[in-house]
C-alpha cells in the first residue's frame, strides 16, 4: 500500500464516521461517502474500521496500564486491579469514539466472516490484558472469557452497576474460573 492509498483509506474512514455520527442506528454509509472507490466492499471497510478500533482501544489500554511509574507492580498491590483498568480503558475508548463503536456494533454481525474473527481478537486482547486469560491459552477459551468480560464492562458502563467490597476484577476472575 502506498502512502497515497493509506491517506485515502484514512480519509474515507473519517468520512464514514462523520456520516455515521448523524445516524443513530449505526448504519454503514458505504455508498454515501464513495467508499467503493477505496475499499472493495463493506467487509473490507469494516475490517479496516475494526483495525482502527483496535489501535484506539490498545492505545487506551497502554495509557491506563502502562504508566512508567507502575514499574513491576503486581496485580492487587495498593488496591489496583488490572481488570478494572482494562474496563475503564475500553469504556473511555468507546466513549471517545462512539461513532466508530456504533458502526462496528451495528454491522459486524451482518458480516460474520469479518465480525466473528475481529470480535474474538478484541475479546482475547481484553481477557489477556485484564489478567483473566494467559497469552498462551487456547484462543477460543481466551475469547470466551473476553466475551464475558466485555459484556460485564458494557453493562457496567450503561447501567452504573453498584460495586461491592470486592473489585469487579476479583468477581470477573471468579466468574472466568467457574465457567
Amino acid at each position: 500500500m502506498s502512502w497515497e492509498d493509506f491517506y485515502r483509506r484514512r480519509d474515507t474512514i473519517a468520512a464514514v464516521l462523520h456520516a455515521a455520527e448523524r445516524s443513530p442506528d449505526g448504519s454503514l454509509p458505504f455508498t454515501e461517502v464513495g467508499a467503493g472507490q477505496v475499499f472493495r466492499d463493506e467487509r473490507e471497510l469494516l475490517l479496516a474500521m475494526h483495525y482502527h478500533w483496535m489501535q484506539v482501544m490498545t492505545g487506551q489500554l497502554r495509557a491506563e496500564l502502562g504508566r512508567p511509574d507502575d514499574g513491576d507492580r503486581p496485580a492487587g498491590e495498593d488496591g489496583y486491579d488490572p481488570a478494572d483498568g482494562v474496563a475503564r480503558a475500553w469504556r473511555r475508548a468507546a466513549e471517545e469514539h462512539a461513532a466508530l463503536r456504533a458502526v462496528l456494533d451495528a454491522n459486524l454481525e451482518r458480516y460474520p466472516d469479518v465480525g466473528t474473527a475481529a470480535l474474538q481478537r478484541e475479546q482475547r486482547v481484553l481477557a489477556v490484558t485484564a489478567g483473566l486469560a494467559e497469552p498462551d491459552e487456547a484462543p477460543a477459551e481466551a475469547a470466551r472469557v473476553g466475551a464475558a468480560f466485555l459484556a460485564l464492562t458494557r453493562h457496567g458502563a450503561t447501567h452504573g452497576a453498584a460495586r461491592s467490597e470486592r473489585s469487579k476484577g476479583q468477581v470477573l476472575r471468579m466468574f472466568a474460573r467457574s465457567a
